[in-house]
Order: structure tokens, then sequence, then C-alpha cells
């Protein structure tokens, strides 16, 4: 049945803002609810406040500035940066499979130097909160609710950090460089719920990718299609979610 919704999403015109809906999560999510932790077979209730926030950060949260600042940097456009650039490197750095030295090494098929720090400077001004993220973010954490990172980044998911202070309302709990998995791997979902010690029903998957929200609903994650803040609200809200009022 998860197979046939996430079907039902690629075949269906695209709406305002795309929603792919655990298939029993149709009424809203309560308040709170029980944790279950699966090594042990008998669940007990808490406080825990549900449902838990899973933020893409790249694109949902924060502008990632590889589209357009990372090519003018290096005097390219954007289509010839990814012909001559090495086609794994990144994706490498990603996992933590190589370090930013490594990276440097290998950025480029060809191997040319470049100025790593320049680069790395680049990226950080281009680093910026998406419009209306960080209001929904503070709103949502006014109202208690566990929020974290679920991002395919290098290390340099610190750059954001230091730039941003994202850790104000989520935890970067959940980075690629840290597990050596990428979304949309399965693997990886599975991790993060066995981490939180919830059900995947319990937790809701926002990303600006249809098909890592896709992968997210195959292990029974409520996935929420990232498009503007103001629809993530109101899909947000139409889920149950309380986003507090006063800042609307």
């Amino acid at each position: 049945m998860y197979v046939w919704m996430a079907q039902l999403v690629r075949a269906s015109p695209p709406p305002a803002t795309s929603l792919c809906f655990h298939p029993k999560l149709f009424s809203p999510f309560p308040r709170t609810r029980m944790a279950v932790n699966p090594t042990n077979t008998s669940p007990s209730f808490n406080s825990r406040k549900l449902p838990i926030l899973l933020f893409d950060i790249m694109d949902t949260i924060v502008r990632d500035p590889f589209y357009h600042d990372v090519p003018a940097f290096f005097g390219m456009s954007l289509k010839e940066l990814i012909e001559c650039k090495h086609p794994t490197a990144w994706l490498e750095f990603e996992n933590g499979v190589i370090d930013e030295d490594e990276l440097e090494g290998k950025f480029f098929k060809d191997r040319r130097p470049f100025d790593l720090q320049g680069l790395k400077n680049c990226m950080r001004r281009g680093y910026s909160y998406i419009d209306g993220v960080e209001q929904l973010l503070l709103d949502l954490k006014q109202n208690n609710y566990e929020m974290h990172a679920f991002t395919n980044y290098p290390i340099w998911y610190r750059i954001i950090e230091d730039k941003l202070n994202i850790s104000k309302y989520l935890s970067w709990t959940f980075c690629s460089c840290m597990y050596g998995k990428r979304k949309p791997d399965p693997d990886f979902y599975l991790a993060v719920v066995e981490h939180l010690k919830v059900d995947p029903a319990s937790c809701i998957f926002v990303d600006d990718r249809i098909k890592n929200v896709e992968a997210a609903v195959g292990v029974g994650i409520t996935g929420l299609q990232f498009k503007n803040s103001d629809l993530l609200r109101q899909d947000l809200l139409r889920l149950g979610v309380d986003i507090a009022i006063d800042a609307q």
C-alpha cells in the first residue's frame, strides 16, 4: 500500500503543494502519544510530544548556494561546472568517506587546483534562511515540538550552523556525513526511527525533493514536499500540528 501511495503522488497532476500521506494518518496527530522503543516489546507512555518533525536542510530551510553562487565563484555556468567536476567526489564528502583535503584534491575531474577556503567563504555568504521558514521553526519550537535535521550534507553543515544558528530550533541529529548514508536510501530512514525510538508513523518528514519524500512514505513516515513556508504551514496545520497563532 505504501508503494501505491507513492505511485499516486507521481501519477497525479502536481497540486499547489505536494503531500505524501502515510495511509493510516488521515486524522490529525494527537498532541501526545505513546512512544514505542523498538528494542522493548512493552511500550510505555511518556510525555513526548508527537509528531516528531524531520527537516531536510538545503532548499527546505536554507538556500543552497550550489546552483548560482558556486558556478559564479568558478567563473562557469552551472552546466559547465557539472560537466567538469568529479562525478562522485561531493557525494563521498557528504557521506563522510573523504575529508575536505581529499575533496580539494579530486573536486574536478582533471584535479586542477582551486581555492578551497574561497569556496567555503562563497558558500557561507550564500547560506540564508528561506523566506518565512525561520518564523515557522520558531512557532513550532514555542509549541515544544521535537525537531531534527535529516539531511544529505558534509561536515560543512557546521558552517551553516555557525552563520544561522539553526540549533536554536532543531538538532543536527541526522546528517549523511555522520551516518555514511544518503537519502533516499531506505536504511537511512530506518536508522532515524530506530534512533528516535518511535514508530515511523509518529514522524513527519519535510523535503523539497519528491524522491526523498516518497522514500519516507515507503517506510511509513508521513512526508511533505516543501514548496514554500506558507504552504508548509498550511500542510502542518492540516495534519493537526499546533502552531503558535499569535505569530501568524
